[in-house]
């Protein structure tokens, strides 16, 4: 148990150092620390699940290939977000064309804690606001996303959407500007 609260206090370039020596358990934690994210942006990018779960486990195989390369000039969460945009695009290139969305992906599970026939007000709009969305164009979608999803800077959803700051930004106030347009007509 110690153990555990021991790795939950290193921080992340901790870690980092720890797995180029060759710990796994500082690996696992990395993976652990990190792998929502890393799942939600790919899920962002393929709109499916399961090839997310797939780029997501490509992307962590890949890092920790790599891990040596790793140079810190950004966070290693940033890193991993990189590869995991990769990843993703590198799917959809594949598979070229997207699957049909279930009725389960769109709809989140109901909690609760509201009123029943809140709930449903609040997941039809979150479903309206979520079909949408992927109405955007892909970094104008990603940089929303990103940024209200994940609360990442413009730094990093820029280096994710292979683009500069100032360019996810602009990406960023489009896409909520486009979204308000779509969503009041």
């Amino acid at each position: 148990m110690a153990e555990n609260s021991l790795r939950n206090s290193l921080s992340d370039d901790d870690l980092v150092r720890l797995v180029q020596s060759g710990d796994r358990r500082a690996m696992d934690e990395l993976v652990d620390r990190h792998h929502g994210v890393v799942f939600r942006t790919c899920v962002a990018i393929l709109n499916d699940e399961d090839l997310a779960a797939d780029a997501s486990q490509n992307c962590f195989i890949k890092a920790f290939r790599a891990i040596d390369r790793f140079r810190g000039e950004a966070a290693i969460r940033t890193w991993l977000l990189a590869i995991a945009g990769n990843e993703a695009r590198g799917l959809l290139r594949k598979i070229k064309g997207r699957r049909e969305q279930s009725i389960e992906d769109v709809v989140p599970v109901a909690s609760s804690d509201h009123d029943p026939s809140e709930q449903v007000t609040l997941d039809a709009e979150v479903a309206r606001v979520r079909l949408v969305l992927l109405q955007l164009p892909r970094k104008q979608r990603l940089s929303v996303t990103l940024r209200i999803d994940e609360g990442l800077s413009f730094r990093e959803i820029g280096e994710i959407i292979e683009s500069s700051e100032g360019a996810a930004r602009v990406n960023y106030h489009h896409g909520i500007r486009r979204l308000r347009e779509l969503l009041e007509s």
